[in-house]
């Protein structure tokens, strides 16, 4: 199956100045948190009204970005940073890592429940089910990109696998970013949504997320490419699974604490 045929820029101004897909599908992500927020906003239980869920979302976004850009110089790129310290603000070559926008965005409920008051983990609670919209349509932005794709396959065991414009190597190749938009994005939201329907102890929900994409991730990660000079390190694991190992750790006692404490945070639909 062969790439398809995509532009990646929908309109140029001038210069670098312009619209791609790609950042379009990062405004349709807060587009559709926000919407989900706003909604659930609306319910008698809700802990917040529309105007913080704006205000957070706006920290939100700060976190995802900034934390993104350092996470992948810093995880991904180290040497890169090293040898040019300038190349962590050099956004128009690319690069966002998950796990630094997961850090960013960790700033950023700390940032927001000490405005607000409020304890951090009703805040991530109300807002981590917004997460994987954002999710989904930033992997469909990487598949419209032709970049982050998979490791090496055929037709025969793989008859969806395509040639994707960018690589040197020319050869099949799982499309990656698609198996992460499913399920990163999708099916974690189809979880969270339906399991925070009902209060749930407090930092559940927020467990039930960072397990939930550990493991989608640990998963993904035997289809995806490992970056060229981390391949040796991926004979074992990539950098991506030791990153979502402690995700996964980290869920699994939140989940059995939160249990243990019962105490409930309010979640509305």
């Amino acid at each position: 199956m062969e790439f398809p045929s995509f532009d990646p820029v929908i309109f140029q101004i001038w210069g670098p100045i312009g619209l791609n897909w790609y950042g379009l599908t990062y405004l349709l992500g807060f587009a559709g948190a926000w919407w989900m927020g706003t909604v659930r906003s609306k319910q008698t239980n809700s802990p917040f009204n529309a105007d913080q869920v704006s205000d957070f979302l706006f920290y939100g976004f700060l976190g995802v970005v900034l934390g993104g850009r350092v996470g992948y110089v810093l995880f991904y790129h180290l040497d890169f940073f090293i040898a040019d310290p300038f190349y962590l603000f050099k956004i128009w070559d690319g690069g966002m890592s998950f796990h630094g926008g997961l850090l960013g965005v960790l700033v950023a409920f700390w940032y927001f429940a000490r405005k607000t008051q409020k304890p951090f983990f009703v805040i991530a609670d109300y807002f981590v089910p917004m997460v994987p919209i954002g999710l989904a349509t930033g992997r469909f932005g990487n598949f419209i990109n032709g970049e982050l794709w998979g490791r090496v396959t055929d037709l025969s065991s793989t008859p969806w696998a395509m040639h994707f414009p960018h690589d040197p190597e020319g050869v099949y190749r799982h499309p990656s970013m698609l198996y992460e938009c499913f399920l990163e994005g999708i099916v974690l939201f189809i979880i969270l949504y339906f399991y925070s329907r009902t209060p749930k102890p407090k930092m559940a929900v927020s467990g039930v997320f960072l397990l939930g994409y550990g493991v989608f991730r640990f998963i993904i990660e035997y289809f995806r490419e490992p970056d060229e000079h981390l391949k040796e390190l991926a004979e074992f694991l990539s950098m991506g699974q030791i990153l979502s190992l402690p995700m996964i750790i980290v869920g699994l006692v939140m989940i059995i604490w939160a249990y243990k404490k019962k105490t409930l945070t309010t979640t509305p639909v």
